[in-house]
């Protein structure tokens, strides 16, 4: 007996890791498919349709409060991470996650059949602001609690490579999303889009939304918060006990991630938005299709980098890794401009690749790393608040931060210089803190 039980019990734990695994990528990635179809809608369609009377003098201010509505949301990630953090430490990390998808998707269906600003007036914008704060509000609760458990239920020698499961989710995402758009604007006219095509990739998420609940329901409880449960010591307030023991943490896992952010949401909505624009609108005219495919390519090569950014830094540790991946941010973000501007779809897509590759080497090990820097019975909060305090630093308003500077400047590589300083400031961060790479992740004798 003692002879088939072992190998039975190895092979159940092989296939709940394998659903865990799929369960979180699967998960997030239709998250950040929300997330991102909002972003590109932003930069394509939503200033014309929802900020119309913004842009009856001045289309440009139109465009910049369309970039601000995808900055507003990540105002209130942090009050997400707070209560998901909050009760995910406390309830599980599985609820949690099944909580966060339903309201993301919901808020995207709902984005999805809004009338426009032609349709109700002033309302119009409200209400789409509202579904904006909910889609934030939910993403500030995804991250950590898909995070922590693909690396709660990994081996101890493949936490990067398991951690980087949810992180592909934002890649996929971009991919699923910039798929879809790239389908539907090539399936119908430029005028039927403007007047309802647009919104088919929103009404899309409530398949999503199905398939994402049915493999989340599947997935077992993190085995760390189920330690927690079963010793009955978890703190009486985790969140009063994180920023009072862990906030230089906190702090610490923001700055980290600001660069990688603000890096990332130029690929996921700004460059897009730029290359195809009207040269009299200060884009450089280029064809919708050809850009989109070619964001769709750089997608799929951040994907691959993340993956390899999280296996690499199971071999030489998270901050070195990290540490390569911004110094590679840094060197590229002037050159990536410079052959963007020359219009040529090839180079366009070179730029957007190169980029691609730096945005997984520092995004990759992240979960991992953001893991092991927090003890187990404030985990949740304190990798989730900090993502969601990096992620206002670095991407909230990062494309119309670009699009300031490129109105101001009329000189494209001033964004490099503002990517090239937030990855200074990301490299110093994760210099500072000591390599995690191996540490106990279980309930210590403190909890």
């Amino acid at each position: 007996m003692a002879l088939t039980h072992e190998p039975t019990t190895t092979n159940a734990k092989r296939l709940e890791e394998r659903r865990v695994l799929v369960g979180t990528m699967v998960g997030t990635t239709i998250e950040w498919y929300d997330f991102f179809i909002y972003a590109q809608a932003a930069g394509l369609v939503l200033a014309g349709l929802y900020f119309a009377p913004l842009g009856s003098d001045n289309a440009a201010l139109a465009q910049l409060v369309a970039w601000a509505s995808i900055g507003i949301s990540f105002l209130f990630r942090p009050l997400g991470a707070i209560v998901a953090g909050h009760l995910g430490d406390r309830l599980g990390r599985k609820a949690m996650l099944v909580v966060t998808l339903v309201m993301m998707g919901a808020s995207t269906v709902l984005i999805g059949v809004l009338p426009t600003y032609a349709q109700i007036g002033v309302t119009a914008p409200l209400l789409l602001i509202l579904l904006r704060i909910l889609q934030g509000f939910s993403a500030g609760g995804e991250w950590g609690g898909a995070a922590l458990m693909s690396v709660e239920h990994a081996p101890d020698n493949k936490r990067g490579f398991f951690g980087a499961y949810p992180q592909i989710g934002v890649p996929s995402g971009l991919i699923l999303a910039t798929g879809v758009m790239l389908v539907v604007t090539n399936s119908m006219t430029e005028e039927a889009f403007l007047a309802w095509g647009w919104r088919i990739p929103f009404l899309l998420s409530v398949v999503l939304i199905g398939i994402g609940y049915i493999i989340r329901r599947s997935v077992n409880e993190s085995p760390v918060f189920t330690e927690l449960q079963e010793r009955k010591k978890e703190s009486a307030a985790p969140l009063k006990e994180l920023f009072a023991h862990n906030w230089r943490q906190v702090v610490l896992t923001a700055l980290i991630f600001i660069a990688n952010n603000a890096a990332g949401y130029l690929l996921i909505a700004f460059f897009s938005s730029y290359a195809t624009k009207p040269a009299e609108a200060g884009g450089l005219g280029m064809e919708r299709s050809p850009v989109l495919l070619a964001s769709t390519v750089a997608a799929v090569f951040w994907l691959a980098a993340t993956m390899f950014g999280g296996i690499l830094s199971d071999r030489i540790g998270r901050i070195r890794t990290f540490q390569i991946g911004y110094a590679w941010l840094f060197a590229w973000a002037i050159p990536m401009f410079l052959l963007i501007d020359t219009k040529n779809i090839v180079l366009f897509a070179v730029a957007l690749v190169v980029l691609a590759v730096g945005l997984g080497l520092s995004y990759g090990p992240q979960a991992a790393l953001y893991a092991e820097m927090f003890p187990a019975h404030v985990r949740y909060s304190g990798v989730s608040i900090g993502y969601a305090l990096g992620a206002i630093l670095g991407g909230a308003f990062a494309p119309l931060i670009a699009q300031l500077l490129l109105d101001e400047t009329s000189w494209s590589p001033s964004i490099g210089i503002y990517i090239m300083v937030l990855a200074a400031i990301s490299f110093a961060a994760v210099s500072v803190v000591k390599e995690t790479r191996g540490v106990h992740l279980g309930v210590s004798a403190r909890d």
